[in-house]
């Protein structure tokens, strides 16, 4: 197990899939943030949905995602909604 699969929300694949992308640390996670490191997975998942999106925010904040803020979870609905249309 590294790093990331030690966080709340992150298990194995995710895990894989955001080395995959370049993202091996929290700290690498932290600086790019939950919508950037999501898109990155959605390039080569294209499955990737939006609870993953919440995961990765929840794992950046040190919670599990059914713990973030409502507003928070609003933004990153508003985000994925419009990515999606896209």
């Amino acid at each position: 197990m590294g790093e990331l699969s030690m966080l709340p929300n992150i298990g194995k694949e995710v895990e894989s899939q955001l080395n995959r992308v370049g993202i091996k640390t929290l700290k690498e996670l932290q600086e790019l943030g939950s919508k950037q490191a999501w898109m990155h997975i959605k390039n080569i998942d294209d499955s990737a949905c939006i609870h993953r999106l919440y995961a990765i925010e929840g794992a950046i904040r040190g919670i599990k995602k059914s713990e973030l803020p409502k507003n928070i979870k609003e933004e990153l609905k508003e985000f994925y909604n419009y990515i999606s249309d896209l």
